[in-house]
């Protein structure tokens, strides 16, 4: 996939990434596969896949995604009315596909249906222990609310390529002396204008002039005015213009969204040392800014993650200690080492609904060696995408918005099932765990540890909400026994039992077979590195109760006596029965030994709720804890293996990760001093060219040499040759290469695109700069573009206005105007496509050229009444077009004549 890289002037493209399809992309062949509302081309690169909707797709965060015959084979590239999907593939064998569709996370053809077995039993899924400490109630302190507003285009975002909002809500304790916490909130990605004439769902920034911007930086009242009343000044951010043009960018927004960040908290170190801007001298000497938090919300995530990275680039300027990504879209596979990091995982996200944010969590918890900071995970039943901001949510925001889930049948997160939360019942327990982590972290208050160790301990606040934590404590305060990502020794395994490595939903190292991949979001693709290895599990299998897994304890690590618990991370393989079941036993050197069930100490194997068709139930690995001071036949000085027995049930099969011995701590975080990996972006412009391919090397290089082994994927986006690669520089190595293929031709394409190397997963370094790109111009003339006027009947429906283009194009190529009446009148004589009914009608008219197309049609339909009536008359008039040469405005003349 190649993106956009250039501003289109007179259309904002939302709902997903809008690429240059590709300037290497022949003339299509005949069409070789079709349905009634997709189609697939030969191309000599392979095959062009297009996908017409009904309707526009709406704004969401995360990315459409295209599947054939159930498979997903992509990204795809929207187009500027938001209504076709496309991709261009190198394989040849999507030319015998018998379906073509959308399966977004989100839009799974779900049929309401639940009835498995483990439904109910979630339903009474006990709590865990009541936390001692509600951080969703309120402080000692008032509360006092400001907003600042410098303007809808007060900063230029080099990561947006254009200048963006600076506003945002202030939250102040009123009362509280001394230097205070500063916790940013940043918004994810939603519509940002309402009101006005309807555009095919299409909004620029800044708003018309007959819109008004949507606030959703004021959806957080909750978490935020918890944190102030308890003394921490909290700030959340709008982001509108980056949502308006984050489909024009290279990494989704993510880079930009860090600026932005950072911008901010560039205004609030003046602010609170010099003074100055809209509060004068109230700041000064009251904001600490060497402990700061930041929350981000679905792509706001993917932006507070980037921030930090950012930030420890820039030199750790500001101290940022605690991420709390909300969830989150995680696109491109980064780390947060070296931060306190707690993710929270909607179970019913309608949205981001693979819950790929599980992946920060996944990839970072190893990634440093001796990393200090705590990670967490809480993923919370009953809870959707939006409902966390007040300003996503129905009966609560200022503009219109909608519950992202898209069941309403009878499953586990339908609005109907009981076991779906309200809104404000959300947003309760959205309060809690955003206040707690930030109140943990922060503020340092060891009896909110409960909340996020894997004990499950449960605010009252949180109502009736089933939270299940996963943590994995500080190096300091960890003994790890048996990651499971690696084969195990010989002979670990006896019995009647098998185990092998598994990573992936799919392909022979597969862990489970499913046409739903969001069902699996350790397991799921990323959209922007698809070929970078998942988190890697033990698959304990089993055909009767005699089955061992054992795991030895080295000498130098049995004394466990410091730590609190046994912990592993475990879930039920889905192709297996709802409910699975093992003993843990722990041996000591004199073969004393203590057992336990797993179902007795943790529901981990036990299948989450919901019914295949759903996007449910996920396959979700959830801890296992058992007390070390409940293992009082085992000398604990002396721990000498850890077994996994199956002598519960006849047969099964489970997932395995992360066996430690722990205790709970706050640990330290800080801003990293690692080495940094960094793509680099080569200098200048490389011309296209009309034929052959370009060799282009990207420099991937570490900031300076590491006395550990680096590793780092390495993954270039673009419709070219393309580039994978596993690098690892060995200490003392500081750079290598990487070639970028860039294909010439003759046809047009957009003025300057993008191919870009992208880096994930790294390992003993933090990620500098991510991306690497190289600019390409095209250099192929620009389509003409001829629309004529059109005659036709009233029985004949639809009034047609052909076009055509003198060559085609690679891009989408658009005219749109509007029409006005002559002696026709809209909605007695005639209808404009998209228009909603409402007054004033929609007067907009749109002809779209999908790419290899040269011909299509700008339509409008006709009234056919039984009343004699004379020839009538209306006209188009086109004054915006992208993408090809017509001379504008153009004025065209439909004629309709009658029947009667």
């Amino acid at each position: 996939m190649r993106l956009l890289g250039r501003a289109v002037p007179v259309l904002v493209l939302l709902g997903g990434l809008l690429g240059a399809p590709g300037a290497q992309a022949a003339p299509p062949e005949p069409m070789v596969a079709q349905g009634k509302d997709w189609q697939v081309q030969a191309v000599p690169e392979g095959a062009r896949v297009t996908l017409q909707l009904a309707k526009p797709l709406p704004v969401r965060d995360a990315l459409p995604i295209l599947a054939a015959d159930g498979v997903p084979i992509g990204v795809a590239r929207q187009s500027p009315d938001q209504r076709v999907l496309s991709l261009l593939s190198p394989d040849k064998g999507l030319l015998k596909a018998k379906k073509i569709e959308l399966v977004q996370p989100g839009q799974a053809s779900a049929k309401g249906v639940s009835g498995d077995t483990t439904d109910a039993e979630w339903l009474k899924a006990p709590q865990g222990p009541p936390l001692a400490v509600d951080p969703g109630a309120p402080g000692s302190y008032g509360v006092r609310t400001a907003e600042y507003d410098l303007g809808e285009q007060a900063v230029y975002l080099p990561g947006l390529e254009r200048k963006a909002e600076v506003l945002g809500k202030v939250y102040t304790p009123v009362g509280a002396t001394g230097k205070r916490p500063l916790v940013v909130f940043l918004h994810g990605r939603h519509q940002v204008c309402y009101g006005g004439r309807l555009v095919l769902g299409i909004r620029p920034w800044p708003c018309a002039a007959d819109e008004k911007p949507i606030p959703s930086y004021r959806g957080y009242d909750g978490p935020a005015k918890a944190l102030a009343s308890h003394g921490y000044q909290v700030v959340s951010i709008s982001a509108n213009a980056v949502n308006a043009n984050d489909a024009a960018t290279y990494d989704a927004g993510a880079q930009a969204r860090a600026e932005l960040i950072l911008h901010h908290l560039d205004l609030w170190k003046r602010w609170s040392t010099t003074g100055g801007g809209p509060f004068g001298r109230a700041y000064v000497g009251k904001i600490d800014l060497t402990n700061i938090g930041l929350m981000g919300h679905s792509r706001g995530g993917e932006g507070v993650a980037r921030a930090a990275a950012l930030n420890a680039d820039r030199g750790g300027a500001y101290g940022v200690r605690a991420v709390l990504p909300l969830a989150p879209t995680d696109f491109a596979r980064a780390t947060v080492p070296g931060v306190a990091m707690s993710v929270i995982l909607p179970y019913c996200d309608g949205d981001v609904s693979d819950l790929q944010g599980q992946k920060f969590f996944d990839d970072t918890r190893y990634s440093v060696t001796g990393d200090a900071a705590p990670l967490s995970t809480v993923t919370v039943l009953g809870t959707n995408h939006n409902f966390f901001n007040t300003e996503w949510t129905p009966g609560q925001s200022e503009a219109p918005s909608s519950d992202d889930w898209f069941d309403t049948g009878s499953g586990p997160c339908s609005p109907k099932s009981a076991s779906r939360l309200t809104a404000v019942e959300q947003q309760a327990v959205g309060t809690a765990y955003i206040a707690g982590f930030f109140r943990l972290q922060l503020g340092r208050e060891t009896a909110l540890l409960p909340l996020l160790d894997g004990t499950n301990s449960h605010p009252k606040s949180a109502g009736k909400a089933v939270v299940r934590v996963v943590a994995q404590a500080a190096a300091a305060t960890r003994r790890d026994l048996q990651r499971f990502d690696q084969e195990l020794p010989a002979g670990a395994v006896s019995g009647a039992a098998s185990a092998r490595v598994c990573a992936g939903a799919a392909g022979p190292d597969g862990c489970v077979t499913t046409d739903e991949p969001w069902n699996s979001p350790h397991w799921v693709s990323a959209a922007f590195v698809p070929e970078a290895r998942t988190t890697a599990v033990t698959k304990l299998s089993w055909t009767g109760r005699s089955g061992v897994l054992k795991v030895d304890v080295p000498a130098a690590q049995r004394d466990v006596r410091r730590y609190a618990a046994l912990s592993f991370r475990a879930a039920p393989d889905p192709a297996g029965v709802p409910k699975s079941d093992l003993t843990v036993r722990v041996v000591d050197g004199r073969g004393r030994s203590a057992s336990i069930a797993v179902s007795a100490v943790s529901d981990a194997l036990l299948r989450l709720p919901g019914s295949p068709g759903t996007g449910l139930p996920k396959n979700l690995l959830r801890t296992v804890r058992i007390p070390t001071a409940s293992l009082q036949a085992v000398d604990l000085r002396d721990v000498r293996s850890i077994e996994l027995r199956t002598d519960r049930l006849d047969s099964g099969a489970v997932f395995l990760s992360d066996l430690s011995f722990s205790t709970p701590s706050l640990g330290r975080s800080a801003p990293t001093t690692l080495p940094e990996l960094s793509a680099s972006s080569v200098r200048g412009t490389v011309q296209e060219g009309d034929e052959g391919t370009q060799t282009v090397n990207v420099a991937v290089t570490l900031s300076r040499p590491s006395n550990r082994p680096v590793t780092v994927h390495a993954e270039s986006t673009g419709d070219t040759a393309k580039t994978v690669a596993d690098l690892t520089f060995a200490p003392g190595e500081t750079r290598k290469q990487l070639p970028l293929t860039v294909t010439g031709n003759p046809r047009d394409s957009f003025d300057h695109f993008y191919v870009s190397l992208v880096l994930a997963t790294p390992r003993e370094a933090q990620l500098a700069n991510s991306f690497g790109t190289v600019k390409v111009a095209d250099d192929d003339p620009t389509p003409t573009m001829t629309i004529n006027s059109a005659t036709a009947s009233e029985r004949d429906g639809v009034l047609t206005f052909p076009a055509t283009l003198s060559a085609p194009s690679d891009v989408y190529v658009y005219a749109s105007g509007t029409v006005d009446d002559g002696t026709a009148t809209i909605r007695q004589d005639y209808t404009v496509p998209g228009d909603p009914g409402t007054d004033p009608p929609n007067r907009f008219v749109f002809a779209l050229f999908q790419p290899g197309q040269t011909t299509t049609e700008l339509t409008i339909a006709l009234t056919d009444d039984t009343t004699p009536e004379p020839t009538e008359t209306l006209t188009v008039t086109l004054t915006d077009a992208e993408r090809a040469d017509i001379a504008l405005p153009t004025t065209l003349t439909g004629t309709i004549t009658d029947d009667d």
